[in-house]
């Protein structure tokens, strides 16, 4: 599903969005449209500026790395990849505003909240560039990164061994999330963060940062490639798709179990000889399947995949199998999967990751 791309290092100055046939559509009008047609893309927009002024920041601490910026349905940085999908709608204002009246807020929508999420995410394009999470001091320090990701997470508003940043106290929700709203916070110009965080634990991993970052400092990063996960220029669906998904993913939701779920989309009898168990064809199509749940929800692999298994144990114990083909039975799974992860991710503090 990744598709290759060489975007350019840096954005030319110009920032003012060039003017849409579509812009002076009204919403109705608008939705119909697709992703792909919109025209959109970074350089050119006002997103331009905020990536040039991340280069800069990193330039400034001997950074070489500069995460290349693609357009995408929501925030993310994928594993591995040193680079950072930006949400399509701050790409222009008409489509701001869209997200603003559906969404009742656009993430990312003023520069100071758009520069605090484009931190955050090169922490982790950053992290994924060195690769820094496999070193034993940063593993010592925050945790492992293969620990398993927490569906949600009941924060400790007065810790202090984690910095602040974004909101929720994000960076208590997972060892990745801690280090890149580390390095934000280290990252930032005038942040003080010798000064504010002195007396905290939390300073114990602002130096590590400090430390990685003077030993990567004038290095090529080892990974370089340039892939660009769901790219806008390629998705077909159209805005009103992407946002009756979005609203039911905020909505409220019927506490249906795993079980019932099961049973419902599934036979507990063989409904021929040949007939594939679902527990099978949910192995089979494992990667698969989390990887784009978690693009569709804006989860992560981690908390998808905790889903994925219970679903796996519970159609093992019922003894299910499909009906129809394969292929729709896939279709059946992936809706099933989103369902699941759609009313899981509601809780205390829900991890929506950036």
């Amino acid at each position: 599903m990744a598709r290759a791309a060489r975007p350019r290092s840096a954005s030319p100055r110009r920032t003012r969005p060039a003017r849409k046939a579509w812009s002076r559509l009204g919403d109705d009008e608008l939705l119909k449209l697709r992703f792909c047609d919109l025209g959109l893309t970074v350089r050119g927009s006002p997103i331009a500026r905020g990536v040039r002024r991340l280069y800069s920041e990193l330039q400034a601490r001997g950074i070489r790395c500069q995460p290349h910026v693609w357009l995408a349905e929501e925030w993310f940085t994928p594993d591995g990849v040193p680079g950072i999908a930006v949400p399509f709608y701050l790409a222009h204002p008409r489509l701001r505003r869209l997200e603003q009246h559906l969404m009742t807020q656009a993430e990312g929508g003023n520069s100071r909240w758009f520069m605090r999420i484009l931190r955050h995410e090169a922490g982790h394009a950053i992290d994924n560039a060195y690769r820094l999470r496999r070193r034993k001091c940063w593993r010592e320090v925050f945790g492992p990164a293969s620990r398993r990701y927490p569906l949600r997470y009941t924060a400790r508003p007065a810790s202090r061994r984690y910095v602040h940043h974004l909101e929720d106290w994000y960076a208590q929700a997972h060892p990745t999330e801690d280090f890149a709203e580390t390095f934000a916070v280290w990252l930032t110009p005038r942040s003080a963060w010798r000064t504010r965080y002195a007396d905290w634990p939390a300073m114990r991993k602002l130096l590590l940062v400090d430390q990685l970052m003077a030993e990567v400092r004038g290095r090529a990063p080892p990974v370089r490639n340039r892939t660009r996960i769901e790219p806008i220029e390629t998705n077909r669906q159209t805005l009103g798709e992407h946002y009756r998904r979005k609203l039911a993913r905020y909505g409220q939701y019927r506490r249906s179990t795993i079980d019932v779920l099961l049973q419902w989309l599934f036979s507990a009898e063989r409904p021929r000889r040949d007939a594939l168990r679902v527990s099978t064809l949910l192995r089979a199509n494992r990667s698969a399947l989390i990887e784009a749940v978690s693009r569709e929800l804006g989860l992560t692999r981690y908390s998808v995949r905790e889903i994925m298994r219970a679903v796996i144990d519970r159609s093992v114990a019922l003894q299910l199998y499909i009906r129809g083909d394969r292929r729709d039975a896939v279709h059946v799974a992936r809706w099933m999967l989103e369902r699941l992860a759609s009313l899981y991710s509601q809780g205390e503090t829900p991890h929506m990751p950036l």
